[in-house]
């Protein structure tokens, strides 16, 4: 196995770990290319008691996997994941973010998306 086999084994691995929802909400990543931007549509959440995150407004469950309809809090939007990440954690107020692994997840993602954005090829949010 060469490296670059062995680190997508390993990041493959850890994206099947279990990670606590931040409670403030999450983020749908993707990308405008005919912008050139990264975006990041900000949602909110409750957290239930059984640690699964639901919409405020109807108490259902939000599906981690398929199409929901709902309405954004925030569209954030930034030309690299840098910039997105200065809009999001320094400019505004009360960043939507409390979690630091939340945090980090996004970064990474943004940087995903960038590489992505750059060179052209398919971007999935992990």
């Amino acid at each position: 196995m060469d490296l670059l086999e062995n680190l997508t084994a390993i990041d493959n691995k850890l994206s099947h770990r279990h990670i606590d929802l931040d409670p403030n909400g999450y983020f749908i990543i993707y990308l405008d290319r005919d912008a050139g931007l990264i975006c990041a549509k900000h949602f909110t959440n409750v957290i239930d008691d059984r640690g699964l995150a639901v919409d405020p407004e109807t108490g259902k469950v939000i599906p981690a996997k398929g199409k929901v309809e709902r309405t954004h809090t925030t569209l954030f939007s930034g030309r690299t994941a840098k910039e997105l990440c200065v809009k999001i954690f320094e400019e505004t107020q009360s960043p939507p973010v409390t979690m630091l692994d939340h945090a980090a997840y996004l970064g990474r993602e943004f940087i995903r998306a960038e590489i992505a954005l750059v060179t052209g090829k398919e971007y999935v949010q992990d």
